[in-house]
């Protein structure tokens, strides 16, 4: 208890300091109050065929931003994407229904837009390339001033996931914030610098074990706004997209899971598969492997994947697709 009473005050001294470094900026570009109140609820209900409601579920909950004055929310994706509805809940308990408007797989940002005024005033954006590390922030999750945690910038770093996902550099911030899906990553400024994506148990990535937060820069979304308020997505082609989840284990990629009716496992590829190459090019890791993938076109083109199945090597050659095309997607705009 005396420990649990320490930390608690640690956070309360760091949230003071950082609230003041708020208030005293020359901008004031923010308050407290303004940070809080722009950071809502969101709910979505998802398409009972949808593809992500294995993994992720029929009804999702997380964190949502206001960012323009007629009540634009951006999010992660994941929490909205295959969403046929959703609500925005304002932290004064006020809730409204909300349209679908994009999503972006490369990046992982979502797009919804409340049918009624919030009255809510936007959150500004920042420039996430500034950020740096040992830099203060402020983690915002919806819910009012009790889901506001200080923390600092450990890493920039890249990141890659095992669902065909990877960032060139994110964000990774200490300690860990529990409502992190969703939430506003906000600098001493009060400007908005990224989205909530995960918790992660090394956030420096030096080993040291020490959890903490990875956002996706906002950055990211200025130069594909405007293809997801007009299409819903982005336009082109895309990445090529297989529908293999692969782990790094021991120094190898193996396969742990085939997206059903997806291009891998219509080419053959099964769980427990090792991927030795791409075209006979042996990956690294599992950010080289998306690397190599993507170097061999567009979405459309044939990936040829070298594979140890069961003791015996083959090629297996996967006609990608884009990812969003094996996707129920329903943009309400």
């Amino acid at each position: 208890m005396r420990n649990d009473r320490r930390i608690g005050l640690i956070r309360a001294c760091l949230f003071l300091v950082m609230a003041i470094a708020l208030y005293s900026t020359p901008a004031r570009a923010a308050s407290i109050e303004d940070l809080v109140s722009a950071v809502v609820r969101i709910k979505t209900f998802i398409n009972p065929d949808g593809q992500t409601v294995q993994s992720l579920g029929r009804e999702r909950e997380g964190s949502g931003i206001v960012i323009d004055e007629d009540g634009l929310v951006l999010t992660i994706g994941y929490l909205m994407v295959e969403a046929h509805a959703a609500q925005i809940v304002t932290n004064a308990g006020r809730t409204v229904t909300a349209e679908i408007v994009g999503y972006d797989h490369e990046t992982g940002f979502g797009l919804l837009r409340a049918t009624a005024p919030l009255k809510l005033k936007p959150l500004a954006f920042g420039k996430s390339a500034d950020v740096k590390e040992r830099d203060p922030v402020l983690i915002v999750g919806s819910g009012g001033a009790d889901a506001v945690q200080p923390a600092y910038v450990v890493a920039k770093r890249e990141f890659a996931g095992n669902w065909e996902y990877l960032l060139d550099e994110a964000i990774f911030t200490a300690p860990p914030h529990t409502g992190w899906s969703g939430a506003a990553l906000v600098s001493r400024e009060g400007k908005l610098l990224g989205v909530g994506s995960l918790i992660v148990g090394d956030a420096a990535g030096s080993g040291s074990g020490n959890p903490g937060n990875m956002f996706v820069p906002i950055d990211r979304l200025l130069p594909i706004l405007g293809d997801l308020l007009a299409d819903g997505r982005v336009s082109g082609a895309g990445r090529p997209w297989l529908g293999v989840t692969a782990d790094e284990t021991r120094g190898r990629l193996t396969v742990v899971r085939v997206t059903p009716g997806g291009p891998a496992e219509r080419a053959g590829v099964q769980r427990g598969d090792v991927i030795l190459g791409v075209a006979g090019d042996a990956p690294r890791n599992l950010a080289d492997f998306y690397r190599k993938i993507w170097a061999i076109g567009a979405a459309g083109a044939t990936v040829p994947l070298d594979v140890l199945h069961d003791g015996d090597k083959r090629r297996v050659d996967v006609k990608s697709i884009n990812r969003l095309d094996h996707l129920k997607l329903r943009s309400t705009l």
